[in-house]
């Protein structure tokens, strides 16, 4: 029996060459595409698709926050995630969303519909390159402190967040209504009140301390 297939990337070329190579095995039966986060919700909801091949960059809605819409409406699907990107604090905000496995888009094709077989059969793939980065931030994550947070400005929070939601600079800035000028310094700011190294031990710490689910004490602001 075939494994059902929705195919999530904003570029159509992308997704008919995925579509070929999965076409070809004969092993796959792709239900769906989409080419923005809503729509890939929307299709789920209504195919309940075996397994999802997702790109992180796309318009809109962002890919993290489309990965835990998509595991709300369809729990059973497994959500891999195919990127062009290699940012390492993305693919650790993929994954901590509930994404199962992460590949890269320029893996050659016969290496990655190996990858794709084995994950329809229900292993968790890690591309080696992201999978050697992630280990040395779980790795370097600092003891907790009671309220690891406490030392952080609502704004920090604020940033934080969206950091750790995978956003970039940019992307914070339009969220928060606030230059990249001023993310940049917040993120300065929180990286020396946390002890953390740079961007990627932050998201690492901010998902790790749940501070996606976090409600403290009021904050300076």
């Amino acid at each position: 029996m075939k494994t059902t297939v929705l195919l999530v990337d904003d570029h159509a070329i992308v997704r008919q060459g995925i579509r070929s190579l999965l076409d070809i095995t004969g092993e796959f039966d792709v239900i769906g595409e989409a080419g923005d986060g809503q729509t890939a919700i929307e299709l789920a909801q209504a195919s309940k698709p075996e397994l999802v091949l997702l790109d992180l960059m796309m318009p809109g809605l962002s890919g993290v926050e489309t990965i835990k819409r998509l595991l709300e409406v369809s729990p059973g699907s497994q959500i891999a995630v195919l990127s062009s990107t290699e940012e390492d604090e993305l693919a650790f905000a993929a994954i901590e969303a509930g994404a199962q496995s992460f590949l890269i888009k320029t893996m050659l094709g016969d290496e990655l519909i190996d990858m794709i077989r084995r994950i329809a059969r229900g292993e968790v793939i890690i591309h080696p390159f992201i999978a050697s980065k992630l280990l040395k931030v779980v790795r370097g994550i600092r003891e907790p402190k009671v309220d690891p947070f406490k030392e952080l400005t609502e704004r920090e929070l604020d940033v934080l967040r969206e950091l750790a939601s995978g956003g970039s600079n940019v992307r914070i800035a339009t969220a928060l209504n606030i230059s990249e000028k001023t993310v940049k310094s917040h993120i300065s700011s929180l990286l020396s009140k946390l002890d953390l190294a740079d961007r990627t031990e932050a998201v690492a710490f901010a998902w790790k301390q749940g501070l996606m689910t976090h409600h403290g004490p009021e904050r300076a602001v």
